[in-house]
């Protein structure tokens, strides 16, 4: 009996550990990517002036791909850590 209360107590909080390194690895990699997509949007923007709203139009597009991806697995990580 104690030993599965133990384990129920341990998996319960490797899940809530293992939820919020995940969540704070998708922050991380979502505000890294969409860094270095507005940086090389501006650089891109500074080599090629007439090209601007293409490029920003394109950049907006990925921004939110990437943002949605990154709310996708925060909402992930918070369910693994509610439901156990």
């Amino acid at each position: 009996m104690l030993a599965l209360l133990l384990e129920l107590t341990l998996g319960t909080g490797y899940a809530i550990f293992g939820a919020g390194i995940g969540a704070g690895l998708v922050a991380l990699g979502a505000g890294l990517g969409i860094g270095r997509i507005g940086g090389s949007a501006m650089e891109s923007i500074a080599r090629q002036p007439e090209a601007g709203g293409r490029i920003q139009t394109a950049m907006i597009i990925a921004s939110a791909l990437i943002e949605g991806v990154a709310l996708f697995g925060v909402v992930v990580c918070l369910l693994i850590s509610f439901i156990r």
